[in-house]
């Protein structure tokens, strides 16, 4: 028993350093700049490097888990993902920071998926994995906040470097406590790796992220970006048509007829979608209009964050008793009804102005957690890597997509008003957190039709049937 709870510490500290490298380096690039002199593309390319390759290779990552052993690639990805980081703080150069960044994906993409898959081996009971899954969504809600206010206090105090070197006592005490807690792990009995669909998936993800990334500074109809997209869509076609020939799928796509799947997949998409978006652009908000430093600016999401790693652990005992349906939609409408509230925050306002909002939109993100459960326990156990790994993918491709979406309403609606550049910036954000709210609510009904019935199984998942499929 005990040895299991420290194993769950090993998990979720792995999957806080992947989660704080998403955000930690955006308020440490002008630091950066001055540091290595770096052009504007080589400062989006620290950025973006690391969403890039991490999102484009999450499925990959997520199925050679199931193949080669959960707990190898555990290890694996931490050990990449940790020489990286300690690469990036040492770097003296753009390149060297570019490639070091990239890895971090490369070790991300492996330990991401593995570490959530294992918790339905650590904890075949459901009500322990219940409480399992909240804990570790707590660490990585924290994470979502404790990475801006690092980034922000190092770089002002320090050197952005340690932004990075912070990961190598972190990924040297995962990797003890990891070795001496961390069961050896059962492998999928379907072995085949499936090389076309793997390809496929990881270019058709490559493609869409690039896009996405950086569509804004190309021009979203220039021919870069459109050849982009219509290589993700060239790619996600072919990968279809392999996945429904071939005798041993990657993914099968009968697992998209189950309406807890797809459902919370589609849920868990707005949910980043929202959280993403709004971290990203309240943040430019916190010190373009209201006036905060770096370090205040993360500051301010703390308590939000700290509300939704509470919330985290407490959702999986409303979920048994409300069913997660009902418990997920409550989340994504107080989201939304946070965000909409955040819009009537304009210029001239105080940091107490913002906290209810940002609280009840931490209440709600935490309610979100069950999801990862449901999504989980919808597939097979020898599939709980490549689960994780499109829980994951969901989570990257719709958070890249609210900051893109909501990015572009805000410079079309900015570029509409008129006055002085701040009134017009603050006219943008507004409108965009409406937009927000109003996407984020659409998650509502779908979690209440697509989750309907849906409790957590009684079947420890080590010994789970296949499912039956439920038509959407």
């Amino acid at each position: 028993m005990r040895n299991r709870w420290l194993a769950l510490v090993a998990v979720a500290l792995g999957t806080f350093m992947t989660y704080l490298d998403n955000n930690v380096v955006n308020v440490a690039l002008p630091s950066i700049q001055r540091d290595l002199h770096l052009s504007i593309s080589g400062l989006e390319w620290i950025a973006s490097a690391y969403i890039l390759v991490f999102a484009g290779l999450l499925l990959v990552g997520g199925r050679v888990a199931d193949v080669f052993g959960m707990r190898g690639m555990f290890f694996i990805g931490l050990g990449v993902f940790t020489v990286a980081s300690v690469a990036a703080g040492l770097a003296g150069s753009q390149e060297i920071l570019i490639g070091a960044r990239a890895l971090q994906g490369v070790g991300a993409a492996l330990l991401t998926p593995t570490a959530l898959a294992l918790l339905t081996e650590l904890f075949p009971d459901p009500k322990e994995r219940g409480a399992a899954v909240g804990i570790w969504g707590g660490v990585g809600a924290l994470a979502l906040a404790i990475g801006p206010l690092t980034g922000g206090f190092l770089s002002q105090h320090a050197s952005w470097g340690w932004i990075f070197l912070i990961n190598a006592p972190i990924g040297v005490a995962t990797a003890v406590l990891g070795a001496l807690t961390l069961p050896a792990g059962r492998r999928s009995a379907d072995r085949s790796l499936d090389l076309p669909g793997l390809a496929t998936s990881a270019l058709a993800l490559f493609a869409l992220t690039y896009a996405l990334i950086e569509g804004e500074s190309r021009g979203w109809g220039s021919g870069t970006i459109l050849g982009a997209f219509a290589l993700a869509a060239f790619a996600a076609i072919g990968f279809v048509v392999i996945e429904l020939r071939t005798e041993h799928p990657m993914v099968d796509l009968k697992f998209f007829r189950m309406r807890v799947f797809s459902g919370g997949l589609a849920t868990m998409g707005l949910w980043a979608f929202g959280v993403f978006g709004i971290y990203f652009f309240t943040a430019i908000f916190l010190q373009n209009v209201l006036g905060f430093s770096p370090t205040e600016a993360g500051s301010a999401f703390v308590p939000m964050a700290l509300v939704m790693a509470v919330m985290a652990t407490v959702a999986p005992r409303l979920e048994a008793r409300f069913g997660a349906g009902p418990t997920v939609a409550a989340g994504m409408a107080l989201m939304a009804a946070g965000v909409g509230a955040l819009a009537t925050v304009g210029e001239g306002a105080g940091y107490t102005d913002l906290l209810p909002w940002f609280l009840v939109f931490g209440l709600g993100g935490g309610l979100l957690v069950p999801l990862n459960n449901v999504i989980l326990g919808a597939l097979p156990q020898g599939r709980a890597g490549i689960a994780s790994g499109m829980l994951n993918v969901s989570r990257e491709v719709f958070g890249l997509l609210g900051i893109t979406i909501l990015g572009a309403i805000l410079s079309n609606r900015q570029g509409a008003a008129s006055g002085e550049p701040l009134h017009r910036f603050l006219a943008g954000y507004q409108f965009s957190l409406v937009v927000a709210a109003a996407l984020v609510a659409a998650g509502v009904p779908i979690a209440l039709v697509m989750l309907r019935r849906i409790t957590t199984p009684r079947t420890p998942a080590a010994v789970a049937p296949e499912p039956e499929l439920q038509p959407v």
